[in-house]
């Protein structure tokens, strides 16, 4: 009997070495592992200098693009905000939240474009986080006033020269980040400013092929004011700058009356924006006996998609420009 316990006594012993060997092993396998994915992390956010790149968090897709011309290969951007979003709308979720309060550095546009997040800047900007809006240095001169309460348009990236005036908030605030390479980001600034130079030059020797006449652009909201300024066009819009209200039919039938009456070519979808609208606006035209075309769909509160020409600020606004040219000269 009294051997029976002993080896019973040997085999529980031995069971539990085993048992505690399986567990460190375990252990040590999930450390290692944890360990090679924070290295992992860090060699993702890591420039090829060997440094560690800036994080920035952005809102919309055209301040993305931005970010990441001027910055290139030292920043990490992450957009709240993709292709086809409305910001007048969007509501930051809790993950957006930590993006922005996790960033190094934070840019928005401003100009109340982003009008749900207002609070939220303010406050992580008071916990210690750099954020910037990109319209901040625009002469009030050369913004468009929207009432006599001090409110601007904010669409701002639909006049190149402005847009060029963002790009250098951008390049100033990530020189202020990242002063050891201020040198990168100037450099880069200035390649950036001469695409949007050759933009705006191109695009001004495509719509003089349009007859002043003809220069009207009939859109869902209130997007393209800057666009119409700079460029030469009048804008006729179902909403007002921002979509945060609906349209209502008397907006739509008395805007069929002054297409119908100047015998507007065409009307413009947005892809940010239902285009139930203007599909409303098209109807109501052709009852008039005005037999008025969907000329196209444009960009408005966000270029396209990641990866395609259009996905970039210059693609999308040559996008657009191709496609009103076709669709009014």
């Amino acid at each position: 009997m009294g051997v029976f316990f002993t080896e019973l006594k040997k085999s529980i012993l031995i069971g539990s070495i085993v048992i505690v060997a399986i567990i460190v092993g375990i252990s040590s396998t999930v450390f290692v592992q944890e360990n090679n994915t924070d290295e992992l992390t860090r060699e993702n956010l890591e420039n090829p200098s060997g440094s560690e790149k800036i994080v920035v968090t952005t809102t919309t897709n055209v301040i993305t693009d931005l970010v990441e011309n001027i910055g290139g290969e030292n920043v990490s951007v992450t957009g709240l905000m993709g292709p086809g979003v409305d910001p007048h709308l969007y509501r930051p979720s809790a993950s957006d939240v930590n993006k922005l309060q996790n960033a190094d550095i934070v840019f928005y546009n401003g100009l109340d474009l982003e009008g749900k997040m207002g609070d939220i800047f303010v406050k992580i900007g008071r916990e210690g986080t750099a954020v910037w809006a990109v319209s901040e240095n625009i002469p009030t001169e050369s913004l468009l006033s929207l009432d006599n309460e001090g409110h601007f348009d904010p669409h701002v990236w639909w006049d190149v020269q402005l847009w060029m005036e963002a790009a250098k908030v951008v390049a100033t605030g990530l020189k202020e980040q990242d002063p050891k390479n201020s040198l990168h980001y100037e450099k880069n600034l200035e390649e950036y400013l001469t695409q949007l130079e050759d933009l705006n030059q191109i695009s001004l020797e495509k719509i003089n092929s349009i007859s002043k006449e003809q220069r009207v652009l009939v859109t869902a909201h209130d997007a393209f004011q800057y666009f119409g300024h700079t460029y030469g066009f009048e804008e006729l819009a179902i909403q007002g700058w921002s979509t945060d209200s609906e349209a209502g039919i008397r907006e739509i039938q008395n805007l069929s009356d002054e297409i119908s009456k100047r015998k507007i070519k065409a009307l413009f979808v947005e892809t940010s924006i239902s285009p139930a609208t203007i599909e409303a606006l098209k109807a109501a035209v052709q009852d008039k006996g005005h037999d008025v075309v969907i000329g196209g769909e444009l960009f408005s509160d966000a270029i396209g998609e990641k990866g395609t020409s259009e996905g970039t600020y210059v693609g999308a606004f040559t996008h657009n420009i191709d496609t009103i040219v076709q669709a009014l000269k």
